[in-house]
């Protein structure tokens, strides 16, 4: 096999590649010993058939298809490592005449990845953010945790918002009731939004032992298409109203909550906790403000099927959040009156920007010669499986040398924008 690169204009390159005429016939006689089986010529037994013979009654070129596609599928990537093309979408291929006895070539266009050099990435200059926390942040985060640790005691009282109820209710569609809409017993948090729109409001005022109707409108993407759009009616029997008895905040609570002997002592801890993670924040902010700066003075002739491939990334996962929510990408179009392009459109300028953000960082990457050890794929590879519940020896087995190399660019990245960030000039 022989490679040539041929022309390069923008993003676009040329090359071709060279088969001998050994190399087509040895790939035929391949095809031939691995699908012989498959063909029946009288007076043979299966698979016993001459390549001759079989070429004979199907046609010479009855093994040329699959020889070129076996030759193509070492040969192509191989052309790619030898020129170092960077190929992003699939290519355009032109086949010279296949003959039997003698080799062909194919001439390829592809569309490749940019080749520039990044500029003003050091020293750019950006304000520094101060982490900020207020005595009002502390005394919410210890309000969330005196709520966390609330005791739910019941009372005589009509219900209120933010009261539990503990209920049975049977519901209706005209005379008619409907499946799933009945249970006994049920605990609700009045103003929690977990049921039907108009619900909960209506069982505020309601005590302990009453019964009542509660009338309601399912929205029309509701989940259930029979009950969309529908009025129907609860009937509601209400056994308990429960509140949240708050504990005080004091030394004890401290304690009971925490490692902590005094109230003060935990509130101190709490503030250093947030004083932390604001600080991270305000650094992910400027470090977010970096990239965009770098971003916007740098130009780049992003290629078409990078944007499209991250537009199909980016729909993807807006179809896994749909059907996290009970809707499909079908029932959203229904209801939004858009289609597919419509959706895509308004991801396209997205994820543009995304896709010249990772350009950018892994050429900032490459040019300071930015590299992933194998301690930290492994470390990578341990943090997914904490999150995804598989045992690391096995993500490093799913990984692959192709994904290993999505995880090493990630770490580069990351390596990038901590390197843009230490070589700011911070005011």
């Amino acid at each position: 096999m022989k490679a040539a690169f041929i022309s390069r204009s923008g993003n676009e390159a040329r090359f071709s590649i060279e088969f001998t005429e050994e190399e087509f016939a040895n790939a035929a006689i391949g095809v031939y010993k691995s699908s012989k089986h498959k063909f029946m010529i009288p007076g043979f037994r299966k698979g016993k058939a001459p390549k001759k013979l079989i070429e004979a009654h199907y046609g010479e070129g009855v093994f040329f298809e699959d020889a070129v596609n076996q030759l193509l599928t070492t040969g192509y990537p191989d052309a790619l490592d030898e020129l170092g093309l960077n190929v992003v979408a699939q290519p355009n291929a032109e086949f010279s005449e296949l003959e039997q006895g003698k080799g062909f070539s194919v001439d390829f266009t592809v569309e490749v990845y940019p080749e520039l050099d990044i500029v003003d990435y050091k020293n750019v200059k950006i304000y520094k953010i101060e982490a900020e926390v207020s005595d009002e942040d502390v005394n919410r985060e210890l309000e969330s945790l005196q709520k966390r640790n609330a005791r739910i005691v019941a009372v005589s009282r009509p219900a209120r918002e933010g009261d539990m109820v503990l209920l049975d209710y049977k519901g209706f569609v005209g005379d008619e009731q409907f499946e799933g809409g009945t249970a006994e017993r049920q605990a609700l948090k009045l103003g929690s939004g977990s049921f039907i729109p108009g619900f909960e409001e209506q069982l505020t005022g309601a005590s302990p032992g009453d019964e009542l109707d509660v009338f309601v409108e399912f929205p029309i993407d509701y989940h259930a298409e029979d009950l969309a759009g529908n009025k129907a009616v609860f009937k509601c029997k209400v056994h308990e109203v429960k509140e949240e008895e708050l504990p005080e905040l004091d030394d004890d609570f401290a304690k009971d909550v925490s490692e902590h002997d005094t109230l003060e002592e935990l509130t101190s801890e709490i503030r250093a906790r947030l004083t932390k993670s604001s600080e991270a924040a305000a650094e992910n902010r400027m470090r977010n403000s970096l990239v965009e700066k770098i971003c916007g003075s740098n130009d780049i002739d992003i290629p078409n099927q990078m944007i499209e491939d991250e537009v199909s990334d980016m729909l993807e996962e807006f179809d896994h959040q749909l059907q996290y929510q009970g809707m499909s990408l079908e029932k959203y179009y229904e209801i939004t009156q858009k289609d597919e392009e419509d959706v895509k459109g308004e991801l396209r300028e997205e994820a543009s920007k995304r896709v010249k953000t990772r350009i950018v960082l892994t050429r900032v990457a490459e040019q300071e010669g930015l590299e992933a050890t194998e301690d930290e794929i492994e470390q990578e590879a341990g943090r997914l499986s904490e999150q995804t519940r598989v045992d690391t020896e096995k993500i490093m087995e799913m990984i692959g040398s192709g994904k290993a190399s999505y995880i090493k660019k990630d770490i580069q990245m990351k390596k990038a924008v901590e390197f843009i960030f230490q070589n700011a000039a911070i005011e």
